[in-house]
């Protein structure tokens, strides 16, 4: 009878560890945010921070709280030094259509950084406030490549390329860059950073040519970019917060809501000991703080 209760026991105690590990394995697939109610007023905060790599997490926020009437107003918190050309543009892209339908009205806060592809994105919102030490502008765009073709010959090893078009291997490390590929790469260059300064202009309702003034890649601090207008104001999260309900129209304090992304299990992993050595490459151009 005894070794029964206990077998049972067991059973009940399995039983129970399995579906407490599917629920918190489901929990940080879609992520959990106990605030999300449909109480008062609030206001949806959104943190794009570190090297961006990738729109689809931010954009997909964005689009989620621009249809939910619960949310009267988005606030980016960018603390990053930019990134990839294409995500930075996608995301800017739809802050821009959100505040152009009027759906909501998006404001930026500044943390540590947010220079270059964080610029980027912040120039598509209704307001931006930076803390005074912000680094922020680096309005341009890098592209850093090496040559190891001496190495190569030192240790005794010969590249051979294969190739279709006289530019398939432009950029290769293996030889010297000549003055015909270089002029190609910085044609595109500058095409990408005609395109920044385009996006700063519209985002921002500026003049063309005074955005070209400011574009050649320095840094700002945030009271300086206030000064030359890339900023509308100074302030903390907390300020943010506060200019954020003014223009949405909240009266009182309003309710922040985050939502957390979800991580699955083997992701929580990597993060932990593994991390994610893949998650940017340093090939092509970028729209990226660089020192």
């Amino acid at each position: 009878m005894e070794r029964k209760t206990l077998l049972m026991g067991s059973f009940y105690f399995l039983i129970f560890s399995a579906l407490f590990f599917v629920f918190m394995f489901w929990m940080a697939r879609v992520g959990f945010n106990p605030d999300f109610d449909g109480s008062g007023d609030q206001i949806a905060l959104i943190r794009i921070e570190g090297i961006i790599t990738d729109a689809k997490e931010v954009t997909d926020l964005l689009t989620q709280y621009r249809d939910n009437d619960r949310i009267k107003a988005i606030l980016l918190r960018i603390d990053s030094p930019g990134g990839a050309v294409v995500p930075s543009q996608e995301i800017y892209d739809t802050v821009l259509k959100i505040r152009k339908s009027g759906a909501k009205k998006i404001v930026t806060s500044m943390g540590t950084v947010a220079a270059s592809g964080g610029y980027y994105i912040a120039a598509a919102s209704d307001f931006i406030m930076a803390n005074p030490g912000t680094l922020t502008g680096s309005l341009g765009v890098i592209m850093e490549l090496s040559n190891i073709e001496g190495l190569l010959k030192k240790i005794g090893i010969q590249s051979v390329v294969i190739k279709s078009g006289k530019n398939k291997d432009v950029g290769s490390p293996l030889r010297e860059m000549t003055e015909e590929e270089r002029l190609l790469l910085q044609n595109v260059s500058d095409d990408i950073h005609d395109q920044f300064i385009e996006a700063v202009a519209e985002g921002r309702s500026l003049e063309i040519e005074g955005v070209k003034s400011l574009a050649d890649g320095r840094v700002f601090t945030g009271r300086q970019a206030k000064e030359v207008g890339l900023v509308d104001g100074l302030g903390n999260l907390e300020d943010a917060v506060e200019k954020t309900a003014q223009l949405a129209g909240i009266e009182g304090k309003p309710k922040i809501i985050e939502m957390q992304r979800g991580f699955s299990f083997f992701e929580t992993l990597q993060s932990k000991f593994l991390g994610n050595p893949f998650s940017f490459s340093p090939m092509g151009f970028h729209y990226l703080l660089s020192f």
